[in-house]
């Protein structure tokens, strides 16, 4: 049975947003900024709504809809000149969609003599994409410079996927931080969290949960390896190039033989028996491995699971697979909890914010 409960509401994500500000010297009278939604979804709305109540200020006024043709059109309809503007943009399922109305908005923006632009994105897209895969593209520098050519001059986000994104961009990033209120969760919501260990569903998470780990004077755990027959087999390139030797070209010249990488079965280095297991990371998305995480860290022991993330995508079947998983026929609990970066149930209908495998 699920439940719905709001770990960071847009209250605490305002108060970020000013300090935000605060840092970036733009300590300016009410009247010489204003807050724009970028689209008129429930989530956008509802955040920018909060945030502007907070702040004491009135949302700007403007219009933003799809033609009959899909072409996104947007209307402001207030005077800009001279003033800084904040643009509040959620990424709701079409995420391409969501990216346009941004890049319109500040464009439309920008074109009518706003002085600074800030784009008040919880969640940035194509984050993921943010390292070269075989032949593929660093989709998330190019929309950095998308987004700087649109006319943004600032962004304030949350946990983006690796730290480095910042530098893909040419105007100054705010990288705000949810582990203070899934620090404060764990502390006043999960019982007995001193038998609790963190653990690293990945080496590559391994950093973000040894942050948790010294912050809550836990043990830490890592997960090594991945599932057999994984999809990523073919997508992270470990078999590029081919493992032949190369005979062509200079006489006498001869290639070593270039072998393929593997990874093993998913192992535990650490001791999870008889422990609470907080998996940690920045996004949940695709949940095939962490209901993997979950099954290895039963068989090794832990009564309890925790899965905690700041973004909680859970695209496709994701909240129908965590129900129907083996974890929910063993009948031990497995919580997942969000943060409110995004309305889950917008996105998705059957996802919420705090998910119970009884």
């Amino acid at each position: 049975q699920a439940s719905h409960s709001h770990l960071i509401d847009p209250a605490q994500w305002c108060s970020g947003l000013r300090a935000a500000c605060q840092s970036a010297r733009m300590n300016v009278a009410k009247s010489g900024y204003r807050v724009f939604s970028a689209n008129s979804t429930a989530a956008c709305t509802e955040l920018a709504k909060k945030i502007t109540e907070r702040l004491g200020v009135e949302l700007g006024k403007s219009v933003v809809y799809q033609e009959s043709n899909r072409e996104t059109r947007v209307d402001v309809k207030e005077s800009v000149r001279g003033q800084t503007i904040f643009i509040i943009q959620t990424i709701p399922r079409d995420v391409n969609t969501a990216i346009m109305e941004l890049l319109v908005m500040a464009y439309a923006l920008k074109t009518s003599c706003a002085k600074n632009i800030i784009g008040v994105i919880p969640y940035f897209p194509y984050s993921k994409q943010c390292k070269m895969r075989k032949r593929g593209s660093i989709v998330c520098k190019l929309l950095a410079s998308m987004l700087a050519k649109a006319g943004l001059t600032h962004i304030i986000t949350m946990d983006l996927h690796q730290k480095e994104i910042q530098g893909f961009f040419s105007f100054p990033v705010d990288n705000l931080r949810a582990s203070p209120f899934l620090l404060q969760y764990i502390q006043e919501e999960v019982p007995d969290y001193r038998n609790a260990i963190i653990v690293a569903k990945s080496p590559s998470a391994a950093k973000r949960a040894q942050s948790y780990a010294e912050r809550l004077r836990l043990g830490l755990a890592v997960m090594h390896g991945e599932a057999q027959c994984s999809e990523s087999d073919m997508a992270d390139g470990r078999h590029s190039p081919p493992c032949v030797r190369n005979t062509s070209g200079h006489p006498g010249l001869e290639l070593p033989l270039m072998m393929a990488k593997e990874k093993p079965p998913i192992t535990v280095v650490g001791d999870v028996g008889g422990r609470i297991a907080i998996i940690v990371d920045d996004i949940i998305d695709d949940v095939e491995d962490f209901v993997a995480a979950a099954e290895i860290l039963k068989e090794r022991g832990a009564y309890k699971i925790y899965i905690m993330a700041t973004h909680g995508l859970l695209s496709a079947d994701a909240p129908r697979l965590i129900e129907e998983s083996a974890i929910d026929e063993v009948r031990y609990r497995c919580r997942i909890l969000i943060s409110d970066s995004l309305l889950q149930q917008e996105n998705n209908p059957g996802a919420t914010g705090n998910v119970d495998c009884n």
